[in-house]
């Protein structure tokens, strides 16, 4: 059963609507259509990005909607709504999801949507798309164990370092997902110039990750690979900015290499024939404003999506701000438009290669 958490407005749910939940269940509990009290079924990724979630996004919009309830599942996975869709039982209303995904998908998987209120020049690019909203940037950079590595001058500085085990022997660990860089950081490790990534060479890519294979834990998702760096499963990893500062507010002695850096949009999706689209809808547009913004990028250090958040980091925040002065090196932004012609393309081939 997927992990799920309950966010209360109004009266509590029921043992049994609790239960329900725990099992999956979504918009059938009440719906926009029928009146009345509303739940909607929110799946992210789990851990302490879900968490900052529900505090940042959730708690106030249920505050000022007390006939909303929120139920929180994890793990977010586009098969899935593809599942409920096709069988024309949908569970989940709001959706994490790669913008290139929702937009590849826009209309079959996901619903189109509206936001009359919100000006395109408030957002950083691709924060907001036809099928899709940003909730915030996700970078990931590449960072190491400093008990592994002590002495700065014989530590990583470049991710070419991240792929040379003769000089830096360890294990490596990276993310799975495409947002995380799976395929730009090899390419970059290999030569190619960060104006030059796209479209990708995923043939390249995957040959440079097979020089380091039986170095390296792929992890499926970022709570994995993060609980692998705090536990020293890996002395060095590439890993995202919420998951960093979760691991330096837990005092790990770990140390960010600002080479360069990949930068991905994370979003939020309403799967197709959801009850709740309505009320999804609203939540979505209330997420990106300048208040729940800033506050998401306080607690996850995360990038802000709307241009007028003005968060107040902390100091760990600041270490993993990458358009902060603590970056030093390059910033690579992920081309949402060529990963929507070529998701399900990459997906496979990296999947495949992944169990090969």
């Amino acid at each position: 059963m997927a992990r799920s958490r309950t966010v209360l407005a109004g009266a509590g749910l029921t043992a049994a609507a609790l239960l329900l939940a725990a099992c999956g269940a979504g918009g059938d509990a009440g719906s926009d259509a029928a009146g009345g009290a509303v739940r909607l079924t929110y799946v992210s990724y789990g851990g302490s990005g879900q968490d900052a979630q529900i505090k940042a996004f959730q708690e106030p919009y249920a505050a000022a909607h007390p006939d909303v309830t929120f139920v929180n599942s994890s793990p977010a996975d586009i098969a899935q709504v593809k599942a409920q869709v096709t069988s024309g039982v949908v569970q989940w209303d709001v959706v994490s999801v790669a913008p290139a995904a929702a937009t590849q998908h826009c209309g079959t998987l996901f619903e189109k949507l509206s936001f009359p209120d919100l000006k395109a020049d408030d957002f950083v690019a691709k924060a907001i798309g036809e099928c899709y909203v940003g909730n915030f940037g996700n970078a990931s950079p590449f960072a190491y164990n400093a008990d592994k590595y002590p002495d700065p001058a014989k530590a990583p500085q470049t991710i070419e370092d991240f792929f040379d085990t003769a000089k830096f022997p360890g294990k490596r660990g990276v993310i799975t997902n495409l947002q995380n860089g799976i395929l730009e950081y090899p390419l970059l490790a290999d030569g190619v110039a960060p104006d030059k990534l796209y479209p990708l060479d995923v043939d390249r890519a995957l040959k440079k990750w097979d020089t380091v294979r039986k170095d390296t834990i792929f992890a499926p998702n970022v709570g994995a690979l993060q609980q692998a760096a705090s536990s020293g499963q890996v002395d060095m990893f590439l890993l995202s900015d919420s998951r960093l500062i979760a691991l330096l507010n837990e005092k790990k002695n770990i140390k960010i290499v600002w080479d360069t850096t990949v930068v991905s949009v994370n979003a939020l999706a309403v799967p197709l024939g959801t009850k709740n689209k309505e009320t999804a809808q609203d939540f979505l547009q209330s997420l990106v404003q300048p208040e729940p913004v800033a506050k998401i990028t306080e607690m996850l250090g995360t990038v802000p999506v709307n241009l007028k958040a003005k968060p107040n980091l902390t100091d760990n925040g600041k270490l993993v701000e990458v358009y902060g002065p603590v970056n030093t090196g390059e910033t690579v932004v992920q081309d949402v438009d060529w990963y929507a012609q070529n998701w399900d393309a990459v997906t496979t081939k990296l999947t495949n290669w992944l169990v090969g």
